[in-house]
């Protein structure tokens, strides 16, 4: 290298030192590495110069000119020196940018060189070194005069053509890129540039792009196959070749991006709106031998990805599926007259809604918010459609006798019949025209060979999530109910995993959601395991068109604030060391368990169970117990700081041995209070509520599952949760008890949560459950199952 002094004279360096005759190895792109052969001369050159640059005066010019010249035979020369009067053939260096791309792991490396001399090394950053070069080239002595400005200027044209490069480029001619997809995405940006950059590759290690597609190239043709409909079509390519639409189908399987890998190796490149497209076509059909088989309630969805295609063809059949939707939509169904409810504006909305889906003949799923008054609208539509038959209402038991009162005082000219009793048969003998036959989920599942030889004219499913279990019995009775019109009332579609979804979907239109093997492999693992955003976005437009659901923040202006609050319970020095041991000794039992995966949740479970137990009171793990619980203390000094400022409150408790504790406190204390649990008959249930509403009471001690649903205790404005359940869901319900419709006071929600312990960790799985839940539901208006590792991980973090 040779450079000029601001003094006028020059500067001569070596890049690399010698000092034994035998052979060098120098790396001269990402991918080439070429010998150099160290004789004598190059070690007198080391010598003379050494590790240090050589200063030379301006008055050695000529001479130091004549010495470069000769030296370019032996080594290669980046010279300011004007090379004139040097007898050297000269050239102008070659200014094209070569990008190499070299394979690192699964992604790649990519660096930007100039070749002054063509064909031949040197290779040289783009605008780096200097003007003149010279070496020998090919035997003979040669000279190219670089023009770095250009250099620079076709080295920026290149990373400007691609978004990747120049978001990334930090000045070094080097990229590194992770994946694949980001290597044929450059590729197709850089395709205008071919004329003016070379793209080398290590031998035999090229990507390379076949051809590409967009949604205009493919044809589709659909036609009714029995009960389902049948897509088949092509795609051409540009370059003349012809795939059918299931041969694409296929691929897209092993290429997540838009870049699909063909059989040859080579590349398809399809523009991202095809893709998306093509993803969901495929996330809403399944293969069927030459075709894809649709599910003629996905056929909304398909048709809105795939009407934009070159060519779409449909049949009658399909045409007119469609059409019936559309007029269905259309379709604005009065109140009827004698229904003697003031109905909302959202419940009107309802009513319409559920209107549609019955004239469209498909099932509905209405998932309002706890409190809205799902029962509402649910009656309105039974009462709209009365005349055509006999209709059956499913309810929890305590829920039921609700249904019966409700139709009498909104719906008086329907005929409520409670399903019940031990000579409960007689009551199915000629059920016709406005007759409603309530039961409960408990008589569906022992008499359900009866009740599934009706043909039902509206059969509805209230609290659904009753039936998210689909190997329970009452699950299979409620998929043998025959009706026109189905639909299920929830607040809670989705209480901890997708196949609770599945199943609701699977009794208000089965086989939408196919198989449920084939649902869990397209869409719970991959948006519950994976955050696949694109599989919930096409899970989410699937069922869009058969929920409803509404937020009270939406539809309620005047219904009062909702307060909640945490609050940390610190456990005393013998509650935190008896929770230590117990937690360490859960740890050791299961660290070694074998066995079926179902039977070591079960342990795991087991022993979670007792340390949350510990967490509410040391009682209950040891009814000997002398240790006082910081809890039921915390609880005694929340409800007399309430009691002092007239607020009345629910006490909820997942476990009914927490609630007699803490009755056993209330009654020392002298506080009235109601109380009920799963153990509470029907008829004192209804006592306690009644009494409560009318004032006799500051507590309602609840137990959470026999209390979250079916109850309106407006008396009370604050609401205490002894201790997490899994689901928040549940709380939630729980808690809108007091938050609803009727409720005219601001609601405060306490949480007593133990500091340190196992119910934190509960705690910390909420923010999971209710993301899964609200974002499949959005627009309507982590968190699957532990398994038994992620369970043992629990106790392990604690």
């Amino acid at each position: 290298m040779i450079d000029k002094r601001k003094d006028g004279g020059f500067e001569v360096a070596l890049s690399v030192e010698v000092s034994e005759p035998g052979f060098i190895i120098r790396k001269e792109t990402p991918s080439r590495y070429k010998y150099y052969e160290v004789n004598d001369s190059h070690i007198r050159i080391s010598e003379q110069i050494g590790g240090k640059k050589m200063v030379i005066p301006s008055t050695g010019k000529d001479l130091l000119q004549e010495v470069a010249g000769k030296l370019a035979g032996l080594i290669n020369i980046q010279s300011v020196l004007e090379t004139e009067a040097l007898d050297i053939p000269k050239i102008i260096a070659d200014p094209q940018i070569h990008l190499f791309i070299v394979p690192m792991g699964e992604g790649f490396r990519l660096e930007t060189f100039v070749k002054p001399f063509k064909s031949d090394p040197p290779f040289i950053r783009p605008g780096s070194g200097r003007e003149n070069i010279m070496a020998e080239i090919q035997g003979q002595r040669m000279q190219a005069v670089r023009d770095l400005k250009a250099e620079k200027k076709s080295e920026q044209t290149l990373i400007q053509a691609s978004e990747l490069m120049s978001l990334s480029n930090d000045g070094s001619h080097e990229w590194i890129f992770d994946s694949p997809e980001d290597c044929l995405q450059i590729l197709l940006d850089l395709e205008p540039l071919t004329d003016q950059i070379v793209i080398e590759w290590p031998e035999g290690q090229k990507l390379k792009i076949a051809s590409r597609a967009a949604l205009s190239s493919l044809s589709i043709n659909i036609r009714k196959e029995k009960d389902w409909f049948e897509a088949s079509g092509q795609l051409k390519l540009d370059n003349g070749a012809v795939m059918s639409l299931l041969e694409v189908m296929r691929l897209l399987e092993s290429s997540p991006g838009r870049f699909v890998q063909l059989s040859s190796g080579e590349f398809l490149a399809l523009t991202g709106e095809f893709r998306k497209r093509l993803d969901e076509m495929r996330a809403w059909s399944d293969e069927n031998k030459n075709s894809l088989r649709i599910h003629p309630l996905a056929a909304p969805a398909w048709e809105e990805a795939a009407s934009a295609a070159g060519d779409f063809k449909t049949d009658k059949a399909w045409r007119d599926k469609l059409t019936k939707l559309k007029n269905a939509r259309a379709i604005r169904a009065e109140v009827p007259s004698t229904f003697e409810a003031d109905m909302r504006p959202y419940q009107e909305e309802g009513f319409h809604w559920l209107t549609q889906l019955a004239q469209w003949e498909v099932g509905a799923c209405l998932a309002d918010d706890m409190g809205l008054g799902k029962t509402i609208q649910a009656l309105a539509l039974l009462l709209y459609r009365a005349d055509v038959g006999p209709s059956l209402v499913v309810a929890p038991p305590t829920v039921a006798r609700n249904w019966v009162s409700e139709t009498r005082k909104f719906a008086p000219t329907l005929n409520p019949i409670l399903y019940a009793g031990k000579d409960r048969e007689h009551l199915l003998h000629d059920l016709g025209p406005f007759d409603l036959l309530i039961t409960s989920y408990g008589l569906l599942q022992s008499d359900i060979e009866k009740l599934s030889t009706f043909e039902w004219n509206v059969a509805v499913l209230d609290e659904a999530q009753s039936i998210k279990n689909f190997q329970a019995k009452r699950s299979k009775a409620a998929m043998e109910i025959q009706a026109g019109f189905k639909m299920i009332t929830t607040g809670t579609p989705i209480e901890n995993h997708l196949g609770e979804l599945w199943n609701l979907f699977t009794f208000i239109n089965p086989g939408l959601l196919g198989s449920l093997k084939d649902f869990n492999e397209r869409y719970a693992i991959p948006i519950e395991k994976l955050q696949n955003t694109d599989r919930r976005r096409q899970l989410q437009k699937l069922i869009h068109p058969f929920i409803l659901r509404r937020r009270k923040n939406q539809v309620l202006d005047e219904l009062p604030e909702k307060t909640e609050v945490t609050l940390s319970v610190e456990l005393s020095e013998e509650e935190a060391a008896l929770y230590e041991a117990m937690r360490i000794h859960a740890v050791e039992k299961l660290s070694n368990l074998s066995g079926k995966a179902g039977e070591k949740q079960l342990q795991i479970l087991a022993e979670i169970m007792r340390l949350r137990r510990l967490c509410c009171h040391p009682k209950l793990v040891d009814k000997n117990s002398k240790v006082a619980g910081s809890k039921l203390a915390i609880f005694g000094e929340i409800v007399n700081d309430l009691r002092e400022n007239n607020h009345k409150a629910l006490v909820f408790s997942q476990f009914v041995g927490h609630l007699d504790i803490v009755r056993e406190w209330v009654e020392d204390q002298g506080i009235p209070y109601q109380y009920l649990d799963g153990s509470t008959p029907q008829k004192q249930r209804e006592i306690a509520i009644k009494s409560f509403q009318s004032g006799k009471g500051d507590l309602f001690l609840i137990s959470l599952k026999a209390g979250g649903v079916g109850l309106n205790l407006t008396a009370a404005d604050y609401v205490i949760h002894l201790d997490p359940w899994w689901n928040p869901a549940v709380e939630d319900q729980a808690s809108d008890r007091a938050h609803r419709i009727g409720q005219e006071r601001p609601v405060t929600i306490y949480r007593l949560v133990t500091k340190g312990t196992i119910e934190e960790k509960i705690l910390q799985l909420h923010h999971d459950k209710r993301d899964l839940a609200d974002s499949l539901l959005e627009g309507t208006d982590t968190s699957g199952k532990l398994s038994a590792d992620a369970l043992l991980q629990l106790l392990r973090e604690i």
